[in-house]
């Protein structure tokens, strides 16, 4: 069962990156149980996407709902951790979950146990949990919104491509946790960002990683169809499953639907911790409306 919000310690932290002490990230820690060890518990990692936070969309409200101690963190250049936001910085983002992962286990002992990530949150962690040492121990994974064909879109803006062929770059303009969010899109990372390539996980991926792919059929960021590529993908590993969870009228941030994610999450979550796990598409368990 999730555990009550009441039984949760909240507590902010700031990881100083490796050789760089004018580089950091800030996270959020939530402990089920803060007053017993910490050292070989295990740990969910929530990751946000692309102009995101910590704390929007249900990773805030998933992290209070887990029954597992939690870390979210603001990627560098978002809310709370400074640094430019490059839209190709998949590297960056690399490195702030190895910065965070290796803070966590020396300061606390922590074990990676599941991976939660959101649209870029979503590419780079893959990337992470299928290279990185620390992330042998992951024994589930939600890929949320993510894409895997980088040079598809949905939204293309004439203007926005007009202005690349003009001058070279446009301003993205959003808002992120209430504030303005501004920042200079270029050419030349849009060409590095196409080039990412996200055909490592046939196979890098770890092959008793369990995962759960969510995605919504109004998405007009992330093209449904590579949800089908992922499931394609990672349901052919053994004993690791894939389960395809598509929710009809979601768009890219579930809005609207958060709740509705959440009790997913946690839902095959507990599937998982009890062995009851098979490759398919996810069956919530209530017959839909004719």
């Amino acid at each position: 069962m999730p555990a009550p919000i009441t039984t949760k310690k909240t507590t902010r932290h700031t990881i100083i990156l490796p050789g760089a002490p004018d580089k950091f990230v800030v996270g959020v820690l939530e402990q089920v149980c803060p007053d017993e060890p910490t050292q070989g518990r295990k740990l969910a990692l929530i990751l946000h996407g692309a102009m995101g936070h910590k704390d929007y969309l249900y990773q805030k409200r998933l992290a209070h709902r887990l029954p597992l101690d939690s870390f979210r963190l603001d990627f560098r250049g978002n809310h709370e951790s400074p640094g430019p936001w490059l839209m190709d910085g998949f590297s960056d983002d690399y490195e702030d979950i190895e910065a965070s992962v290796a803070y966590l286990q020396e300061h606390f002992g922590y074990v990676v146990d599941l991976v939660v990530g959101h649209s870029r949150g979503s590419v780079v962690g893959m990337w992470w949990i299928s290279s990185s040492k620390a992330a042998r121990n992951v024994r589930g994974y939600v890929n949320a919104s993510g894409r895997y064909r980088m040079r598809v879109s949905h939204n293309q803006s004439d203007e926005r491509h007009g202005l690349l062929k003009k001058q070279g770059w446009f301003e993205e303009r959003q808002t992120v946790a209430r504030k303005p969010f501004r920042a200079i899109v270029t050419l030349e990372q849009l060409e590095a960002f196409a080039r990412f390539n996200s055909a490592h996980i046939w196979e890098d991926f770890p092959a008793a990683t369990h995962v759960l792919t969510l995605h919504g059929l109004a998405d007009q960021v992330v093209p449904v169809y590579d949800a089908v590529i992922y499931a394609r993908a990672l349901g052919a590993r053994s004993p690791g499953t894939h389960n395809l969870h598509l929710i009809e009228k979601a768009d890219h941030n579930f809005t609207g639907m958060q709740d509705d994610v959440i009790a997913t999450i946690l839902k095959w979550w507990d599937h998982l911790e009890r062995g009851k796990l098979k490759t398919g598409i996810w069956q919530t368990g209530v017959r839909p409306k004719l």
